[in-house]
């Protein structure tokens, strides 16, 4: 215990230093981690193939595994992921807003870190230096917790993240690693130094961070998406996007889990759907009416909002799309969900009432990432409503402070009636 909260203050005392710090210096710390990286590539390898070959030994399943491997092409994508961040606009000090409350009397609305990000995240150690990358580029210190599967390779790779930025200059400290299952559980405690946490996992964990801490908690629980053929669709189309939803990768949360199917297209398209399936040796898992155009196994109740992260998936076949709407929020987890059409009205209808915070027309669910958005690689997704939601970029890792900037200015003047507030939005950004 004494340890974590040692890491804990360390990490707020850093972030105060670091949400000051100049766009040069984060960047130039952004470029170094890039260089150390490299440098180091082949330590980072052989840590990932000692915890791949204990993950085996204890018979980790396979898609957890595969989500474990740290090789050249992640650590090429983690790379490409921190210089599209580098050559993003700082965040922090942006004037969100500015106000004349009267004149002399300048109100500034301005972008500013969190403060102390706490994440918890499961078998991708590549996740930790997008995390990492993220917060340093948001001026946040960070408190990373990743599953003990990974322990080897994020022990590394957060010694060679806190080198590279001790060499430019960053405060000491903005960067803490926790290692045992008890450090989360004092971690939860630590509202005092910890103003948000990020769990990464399953349901059944997500929930349990938010119902035993004080500390605010952003993310999803789980990432049952969907995608939905209407009667519009081009078959062809439709095909390749459900296969891709489905395949491209199967274990992480903006895979799909099940395919609605409108009555009127499923005998043209399930058949298609089957063949090209198979080809990934997908389980199918059907409903009732879906049994009568292909031969696949029979769907159970608890198929319906399953999150299978693997091959299988279920198919459900629809009457009409107020049916598929109806379904996806009753059965989905609000986070990613698609419909296939050639009817822009439909898809539109679709995207409006579809409660999700990703809502895609003719195109996979797999496009819900931080990185394909543009916002240089993801602290997660969140599927809440309030300060952030989706892919949680840059901009979900700030917050705002207001600057009010007079001369002399008293609240008196403005009860007697001796002043008047005038409240004229002003185009000016807030300068030091």
């Amino acid at each position: 215990m004494a340890i974590t909260i040692h890491q804990a203050k360390d990490a707020k005392l850093a972030s105060i230093k670091l949400a000051a710090l100049s766009s040069e210096t984060k960047n130039n710390a952004l470029k170094e981690i890039i260089k150390l990286l490299r440098a180091k590539s082949h330590e980072i390898f052989f840590a990932n193939k000692n915890d791949i070959e204990l993950s085996e030994k204890s018979k980790l399943g396979l898609p957890l595994i595969k989500r474990l491997k740290f090789d050249e092409t992640k650590l090429n994508e983690v790379l490409e992921g921190i210089e599209s961040l580098i050559n993003l606009p700082d965040p922090v000090g942006e004037t969100l807003a500015a106000t004349e409350l009267d004149k002399g009397l300048e109100l500034y609305k301005v972008s500013c870190p969190i403060g102390v990000i706490g994440v918890i995240f499961e078998s991708r150690p590549d996740a930790l230096v997008q995390i990492s990358a993220l917060c340093l580029k948001s001026g946040n210190s960070v408190i990373l917790k990743g599953g003990s599967e990974a322990f080897n390779t994020n022990r590394i790779l957060t010694s060679i993240i806190a080198e590279a930025c001790e060499k430019v200059g960053i405060p000491k400290g903005w960067i803490q690693l926790l290692e045992t299952r008890s450090d989360v559980t004092e971690m939860l405690k630590m509202d005092k130094y910890i103003d948000l946490i990020i769990p990464r996992g399953s349901y059944e964990f997500v929930r349990y961070i938010m119902d035993n801490s004080n500390i605010a908690v952003l993310g999803h629980a789980d990432g049952v998406c969907h995608v939905y053929i209407d009667k519009n669709a081009e078959v062809n189309m439709a095909v390749k996007v459900a296969v891709d939803s489905k395949v491209q990768y199967v274990s992480v949360c903006n895979a799909a889990e099940t395919f609605l199917v409108h009555e009127n297209i499923a005998s043209n398209f399930l058949p298609v759907l089957k063949k090209n399936l198979e080809k990934f040796n997908v389980e199918i898992r059907g409903c009732v009416k879906t049994l009568k155009i292909i031969k696949v196994k029979a769907a159970i109740e608890k198929d319906w909002g399953a999150e299978y992260l693997d091959y299988i998936v279920s198919i459900k076949i629809v009457k009409n799309t107020d049916e598929a709407i109806d379904y996806i929020n009753t059965y989905g987890s609000r986070h990613t969900d698609s419909i296939i059409t050639s009817n822009k009205a439909t898809a539109h209808y679709f995207m409006d009432l579809v409660d999700s915070a990703n809502v895609f027309w003719n195109c996979s669910t797999r496009f819900s990432d931080g990185f394909r958005y543009g916002l240089g690689a993801e602290v997660g997704i969140s599927t809440n409503k309030i300060h952030a939601r989706g892919p949680v970029g840059l901009d979900g890792l700030l917050i705002y402070k207001w600057k009010l900037i007079g001369n002399g200015n008293i609240v008196a003047d403005y009860s007697s009636g001796k002043s008047k507030f005038i409240h004229k939005k002003l185009n000016k950004i807030y300068s030091k």
